[in-house]
């Protein structure tokens, strides 16, 4: 006779928009306040909760028994992470490290940008989740007059069950737009097709029963074999890398196979895979209240391992055990594999910098949909390496974006873009290199720029050359210029621009600067509070004129000031 397999408990990620309520959820769970202890209610650290079968039962026992359902799962491993990071640091070859997500929904504000890349990712790793719309404490007139959630709606008032339900359906339509087919829990029908919504309050804790059977049904049912534990050897992910004095502490979830003390550990890098032992093993206790010392672990779990490193290690990175030569060269080639097939890059491009590899491999992932070359990608802040590689690039390429890291260096004529929000990045990229190209456009046509200037009351040198401070209205200013006055008299062409003291090649609207003009007297040619413009012939003009498109709108405001100026000594100007 066989015995049954043993069931691994699910690995549940947390994951929504920033400050929607992902940690309070837990809190409500697990009884605790995190969030309350964490700078502006927003979590800082990943952070787990082991919850044990019998804690799901003694939360959950009249719904099991309402829908005559048994529990076989040991439990959930719950995982909340740092919102900015949604949850890409669970990752794992072939997909997501999560079995089920909870994406949290504040009723209030609806599907936001975070939540939004969340669904994105969801859609792509094919992981199932359930909707935990949170807050319904904060509708007006709500009231928990029932202890049942489904009773508790039916039993609202009037005014708050329509707000209610308008809030509902608003989710129901923005999850359509994205191809999920969704409703209330209580009325699905196939979740094989529809994704259940639950009405929550982190706060009071209703509904929190109802969201974990929800997630208990739905992991027994449809996770199956995913479940079954194997007897291999370990395979984990880092969460975090801590330092404590010489100390390092790698936070690890282990989803298969069984880690000892002493167990020889290969770590991927973007270099040769690290090989470490693990000198010490603290597992998570149950509902987060933190870790014991232990021999030994067995998946799913979450484990805080000291281990002895003479190499950064970085979040995101696999780890496998291994307990002799063969396993430790097989396990080498595993995450050498798993960090080339993650992050594939193209000779030339744009750099990225990200502050784990599950983040790097969606920002990738999004980058590549877009058509967007990658020629470095590497985790950690921005550095003089970076800015020198992206430096080298086409200039429509010599960009670095930055998710969620700093930008600890002077970039030059690089491009730095930073966000914690992927689609921010993108967003700004498109809009930088649109901007770019009609730059490199606007150069090759090769003609003086519509420019706008105004003299300001800061006046340097009065001649030989003359340099006073002007602030650019609209346009961009450039040493060589010619200027004209409002009349269409040409003044001088700028020699240098300078701002603090330092040379620059070129200012741009709004920029208050200092300009020199080696051939005027402040006072005669030039005097306080003048406008001046760049001086065009008629032919640029023209040439000007046929290329609109590759104007900005100030531009071509400025082009036809220009024009009505000189249309007033020559009324054929320009044709």
């Amino acid at each position: 006779m066989t015995s049954k397999p043993t069931i691994r408990q699910p690995i549940v990620t947390v994951a929504g928009h920033v400050d929607h309520g992902k940690t309070s959820l837990l809190d409500s769970i697990r009884g605790t306040a995190v969030a309350k202890k964490e700078p502006g209610a927003i979590t800082q650290i990943i952070s787990c909760t082991i919850m044990p079968a019998q804690q799901i039962e003694k939360l959950t026992a009249k719904l099991l028994k309402k829908f005559g359902f048994k529990l076989t799962i040991p439990g959930f491993l719950f995982i909340d992470t740092p919102g900015h990071a949604a949850f890409t640091n669970l990752r794992k070859r072939g997909g997501s490290l999560a079995d089920i997500v909870i994406l949290v929904v504040d009723i209030r504000e609806g599907i936001m940008e975070q939540t939004v890349e969340s669904i994105e990712i969801l859609k792509e790793q094919k992981v199932p989740f359930v909707v935990a719309l949170n807050k319904i404490d904060a509708l007006s007139g709500w009231q928990q007059r029932e202890k049942e959630l489904s009773a508790n709606i039916k039993a609202q008032v009037d005014y708050a069950r329509k707000e209610f339900d308008k809030k509902l359906y608003s989710l129901i339509a923005r999850l359509n737009e994205f191809g999920f087919e969704s409703d209330l829990f209580e009325r699905i029908s196939d979740f094989t097709r529809q994704v259940p919504i639950v009405p929550i309050s982190a706060k009071t804790s209703e509904g929190i029963p109802e969201l974990l059977v929800m997630l208990a049904g739905l992991s027994q049912k449809f996770l199956g074999k995913k479940l079954i534990l194997k007897k291999k050897q370990p395979r984990g992910t880092i969460l975090e890398v801590k330092k404590e004095k010489a100390i390092t502490y790698l936070e690890t979830v282990i989803y298969e196979g069984i880690i000892k003390q002493g167990s020889t550990l290969v770590i991927g890098s973007f270099d040769e895979p690290i090989i470490t032992k693990v000198r010490s093993l603290f597992v998570a206790l149950p509902l987060g209240k933190g870790f014991k010392p232990a021999k030994e672990a067995t998946a799913a779990t979450f484990l805080r391992l000291q281990v002895p490193l003479t190499k950064e290690l970085f979040p995101g990175m696999p780890v496998v055990g291994a307990e002799n030569e063969n396993e430790i060269e097989a396990a080498k080639k595993e995450v050498k594999k798993e960090v080339a097939e993650t992050v594939k890059l193209d000779k030339e491009g744009i750099v990225i910098k990200a502050d784990s590899l599950g983040s790097l491999e969606a920002l990738l992932l999004q980058l590549h949909k877009e058509g967007i070359r990658v020629s470095k990608a590497e985790i950690g802040n921005i550095t003089k390496s970076d800015v020198l590689h992206a430096g080298s690039m086409r200039q429509i390429e010599q960009v670095i974006l930055g998710f969620n890291v700093e930008e600890g260096e002077d970039a030059g004529k690089v491009k730095v873009i930073t966000s914690p929000i992927i689609y921010k990045l993108l967003e700004e990229l498109a809009k930088w290199q649109d901007e770019k190209e009609k730059e490199l456009l606007r150069e090759r046509l090769a003609v003086t720029m519509p420019c706008k200037i105004k003299v300001l009351p800061y006046i340097f040198r009065k001649n030989k050359p003359a340099v006073f401070g002007i602030i650019v209205e609209a346009g961009k200013l450039k040493p060589g210029i010619a200027l004209m006055n409002k009349d269409g008299k040409k003044i001088d062409k700028i020699k240098t621009i300078q701002i603090e003291g330092k040379v620059i090649e070129e200012a741009g609207r709004g920029k208050e600067v200092a300009i020199s003009l080696p051939n005027i007297t402040i006072g005669r040619q030039v005097r306080e509070k003048d406008t001046l413009y760049s001086a065009l012939s008629s032919n640029e003009f023209r040439k000007l004129e046929e290329n609109r498109k590759f104007l900005s709108s100030d531009e071509l405001t400025i082009l036809q000031e220009i024009l009505i100026i000189k249309r007033k000594k020559n009324p054929v100007w320009g044709i």
